[in-house]
């Protein structure tokens, strides 16, 4: 992650995330009991990668060692009109080349709860594709609850239309979809028909549910500049959309928020808190994001939950 634009960039900054880590890093800094299941190959990068995960005390006993490299990918980050850039260099990676029945999944989800996963790991390569809509009838059948983030990542995929039918095919076995309008647009080719952000939402919340069976979590985005935008988030359950209030934010770096929004949505639903509750903490942990450098985070419950109740002054805390 350059501080200047890759072109000219003269070294590197180290980082490890991805989205489903992203979201884990958070769920367990917020106190829940997370697992972490993928491929690395056995060298110290990927040591170094799997130590990132266990400092937060996220679980990596079901970690498969093999292949030959890790994937990557190269973050420019934008500044006023110029936006930021994500360079994937993930061809390749020990987790695109898995081969079937490397992962046990009735033994993986054996005596757990949820299963999280996002739509970058099934663009990966046609076996991770296979291997994500496996995983989630398996979990579901074993009565875990499934949410899937659409995250779509055009320069991953050769074609939307494949990117539609994965993407169906896990939501057919999801409970829970995180997602914007940006994405239903173009995977689903579905734009709301109403300029209003709650009907919009409630809108996209609908279609999911008739289409899918699933709830949602929606994700706005106002864009003032690469520096500063306008958040708000939405939860709808059936056909009840709760919205957040707006928060607006300079940004210090924006990559990985989403998966804040998701680790707060699903923080809140484990703690039986109410809708509005629950979308108001998740799009405060979605605005606090953006104030981190990096995509993983340490921000606690009380953090987040400060913003959330309208603290935003900013003011040092001593």
């Amino acid at each position: 992650m350059p501080q200047q634009q890759l072109i000219v960039a003269k070294k590197l900054s180290v980082d490890f995330a991805g989205a489903e880590s992203n979201v884990a890093s958070s769920l367990a800094r917020l106190g829940h009991q997370c697992h972490f299941v993928s491929k690395l190959p056995s060298n110290p990068l990927a040591d170094h990668a799997i130590a990132s995960l266990n400092q937060y005390g996220i679980s990596t006993q079901h970690m498969l060692r093999g292949g030959e490299r890790i994937g990557t990918y190269f973050i420019e980050l934008g500044s006023s009109i110029r936006p930021s850039r994500v360079v994937y260099d993930r061809a390749y990676s020990a987790i695109a080349q898995i081969n079937e029945k490397e992962f046990d999944w009735p033994q993986i989800f054996a005596s757990k709860q949820h299963f999280h996963l996002s739509g970058i790991l099934p663009a990966l390569s046609e076996q991770c594709a296979f291997e994500s809509i496996k995983a989630v009838k398996i979990a579901r059948e074993m009565g875990l609850t499934v949410s899937f983030d659409l995250n779509y990542r055009r320069s991953l995929w050769r074609d939307s239309s494949v990117a539609r039918d994965y993407f169906s095919q896990i939501l057919a076995h999801s409970t829970l979809a995180f997602g914007n309008a940006g994405v239903m647009q173009d995977v689903f080719d579905f734009t709301p028909k109403s300029n209003d952000s709650v009907t919009a939402a409630q809108e996209i919340g609908v279609y999911l549910l008739e289409q899918f069976g699933v709830d949602a979590a929606i994700t706005q985005r106002v864009h003032h500049s690469a520096n500063q935008n306008t958040l708000r988030g939405f939860y709808i359950h059936g056909a009840d959309v709760t919205a957040s209030t707006d928060l607006t934010v300079d940004i210090l770096d924006r990559l990985g928020t989403g998966d804040a929004f998701a680790a707060g949505i699903l923080h809140g639903i484990q703690q039986c808190w109410e809708k509005d509750k629950i979308v108001q903490f998740a799009n405060a942990a979605f605005a606090l994001s953006h104030t981190c450098y990096g995509d993983q985070n340490w921000l606690n419950e009380a953090e987040i939950m400060a913003v959330a109740e309208g603290n935003i002054s900013g003011h040092i805390i001593r």
